[in-house]
């Protein structure tokens, strides 16, 4: 009796099998998943309209601690976030406009900087007249002593342009946003950080001669990337030690629904000794971007100075 059962359900088995092979070729077949593809506008490009946040808690450059690491572990980059958090938990211990925003998360596919290329994840060393001009800077700044009208001051405290505004757009302490807004032959890049806005004309046109502190910027799609070319610079709008050669290579990529790749390339050989590109990841936000209250917020220095001036002229 055992014998027969075996073989009953052994038969059975095999018909189970010899059933199911026909049901399981259409499951083989299955059509691989299709690419994702970006929205767009109703004239059809890539739309990139809308609120984008791009604070990141990865540096810049490559940490020595880190030196020849491309990319952190997972429990690396778990420490260094924790390790980070704590750091700024620790300065914002006050509310309003004391509250810094650096981000809390090494957004970059755990990468030890947002320079990519040099591959030591480095600024590439300043040229020799670089190194002059830095150094005369440094010498002026100390010998300078109170300022003595808004001409003194720093870009930033004027409330010209800032650094991490751009261009290029880089991370900072707070206003880590920017807004796009596409028409069929222009695109406005606004930036929350003083407000910025870049009109970039995207129907061929040539670069014009005026310079300007955000430079003259064109744009252009390469497939589904969107790249602006800026040159024009004035020599005052120093990018990290910059001169008017500076070239700007700003490419946006959006590779989901939620997140922008931005890299861009800059190119300067009065500064540097060769070329050097960084990649920043921006993410979609919802909301409204408020102005920013710069000359309301920098503690009314500019004001201070220009009132003193008039009572000095009584």
């Amino acid at each position: 009796m055992g014998g027969r059962n075996l073989l009953a359900w052994a038969s059975l088995g095999l018909l189970a099998v010899t059933l199911a092979v026909p049901a399981a070729a259409p499951q083989s077949a299955k059509p691989s998943s299709k690419p994702w593809v970006a929205p767009r506008t109703s004239w059809g490009d890539p739309d990139f309209s809308g609120l984008w946040n791009y604070a990141t808690m990865t540096p810049l450059e490559r940490p020595q601690a880190f030196a020849g690491k491309d990319v952190l572990t997972d429990a690396e980059a778990a420490a260094y976030e924790k390790q980070t958090i704590a750091r700024q938990e620790a300065t914002n211990n006050t509310a309003g406009p004391d509250w810094w925003d650096e981000g809390t998360r090494h957004l970059t596919e755990r990468r030890t900087s947002l320079i990519v290329d040099p591959p030591n994840g480095r600024v590439p060393p300043l040229t020799p007249d670089a190194q002059k001009r830095a150094a005369a800077r440094t010498a002026a700044n100390r010998a300078r002593g109170p300022a003595d009208g808004p001409e003194d001051l720093g870009l930033n405290v004027r409330c010209l342009v800032w650094s991490t505004a751009g261009p290029p757009m880089l991370p900072g302490v707070y206003n880590n946003n920017v807004q796009f807004i596409q028409t069929r032959d222009h695109i406005v890049i606004v930036n929350e950080m003083i407000h910025d806005a870049r009109i970039v004309p995207m129907d061929g046109r040539p670069h014009g001669t005026v310079r300007s502190w955000m430079g003259d910027s064109r744009g252009r799609w390469d497939g589904e990337t969107l790249v602006v070319d800026t040159i024009n610079f004035n020599e005052k709008a120093a990018f990290r030690g910059s001169t008017e050669s500076l070239h700007l290579v700003e490419r946006f990529t959006r590779v989901s629904d939620g997140t922008i790749r931005y890299k861009f390339t800059v190119e300067d050989p009065a500064t540097w000794t060769r070329p050097w590109t960084a990649m920043v990841p921006m993410t979609k936000i919802e909301g409204t971007m408020l102005e920013y209250a710069c000359h309301e917020g920098n503690e009314r220095s500019m004001e201070g100075i220009l009132r003193a001036a008039r009572v000095q002229d009584k």
